[in-house]
């Protein structure tokens, strides 16, 4: 008997070491979930503090979709009478976000069930944190660090050009974790406002003669700190990119073009050297 108890002890021991060496996951319940309610026919909106990246419906009576990237709308369907479905029971909505998961109950509100949310705050305590991949910061922690970078005074001009009265200065160019911060700025000189058609990032060739094939690729920042449709003056943004490469044989060129038909256009060259030699962002202590 005691022969039998200690094997039984043995094998429950190892079952648990087992179990712990497989890193079993408990799960979350359905029921511990937090519940929203869909009204019959009306959109109800989730607000994501970022960029969505991935959305998950556990039925096919509920549709959804993405009207802005941090914003997911979903609604019942209406069947061939225009009636709506509403899930069979309870259903599962899984939202990813850059840093986040976050799942949620959803129930078809009943038609005399009073006032509804019609918008849904993604909130911290809702969420579970996540690595996803190919994201090292969030856009809004990149946003935060170029809007730390544009009220920093510009200590020095590491590039500048200047055509049709207008200056082109690179303030600056920093780097944190994958990314490439260029803070630019222009100033006009004349009495014309400057109306921005775009502003372009090309990696080309430094020196191209007329029997030369231009070799030219484009580049578009993650994030554009400000949309400025315009300026009398002073410009000023801040371009975050993903950390980028190029020969020493090649240069960054930046083109600003206006509106207008016979627009201005000013261009600005960044060497290598300069991308190089960018300095870490200076972060509050």
């Amino acid at each position: 008997m005691k022969r039998l108890l200690l094997f039984a002890v043995i094998v429950l021991t190892a079952l648990q070491t087992y179990a712990q060496k497989l890193n079993i996951a408990t799960g979350i319940k359905k029921s511990e979930l937090p519940v929203v309610y869909l009204p019959a026919n009306i959109s109800l909106h989730f607000i994501s503090p970022g960029p969505i990246q991935y959305v998950d419906i556990s039925t096919k009576s509920i549709s959804g979709d993405l009207p802005v990237k941090n914003i997911l709308r979903i609604k019942c369907l209406a069947d061939s009478a225009g009636h709506p479905k509403g899930p069979d029971s309870d259903a599962v909505v899984t939202i990813v976000g850059e840093k986040y998961i976050a799942q949620y109950r959803v129930i078809l509100s009943p038609a005399n069930g009073g006032a509804v949310e019609t918008d849904i705050e993604i909130l911290p305590d809702e969420t579970r944190p996540i690595d996803f991949p190919g994201v090292s910061l969030s856009q809004e922690e990149l946003k935060s660090y170029a809007a730390l970078l544009v009220n920093k005074k510009p200590e020095k001009h590491l590039q500048k050009s200047s055509a049709f009265g207008i200056k082109a200065n690179l303030n600056h160019i920093y780097t944190l974790g994958d990314y490439i911060f260029v803070d630019l700025g222009y100033e006009n000189g004349t009495n014309l406002k400057y109306e921005i058609d775009e502003l372009r990032f090309k990696i080309e060739d430094k020196k191209v003669t007329k029997a030369t094939t231009i070799q030219s690729f484009e580049i578009k920042p993650d994030l554009v700190l400000f949309n400025i449709p315009f300026f009398k003056k002073h410009y000023r943004n801040v371009f975050v990119f993903k950390k980028f490469t190029f020969p020493g044989n090649k240069q960054l060129h930046i083109e600003l073009n206006e509106k207008q038909l016979s627009g201005r256009v000013i261009n600005l060259e960044i060497s290598y050297k300069n991308v190089l030699e960018a300095d870490m962002i200076p972060l509050p202590q």
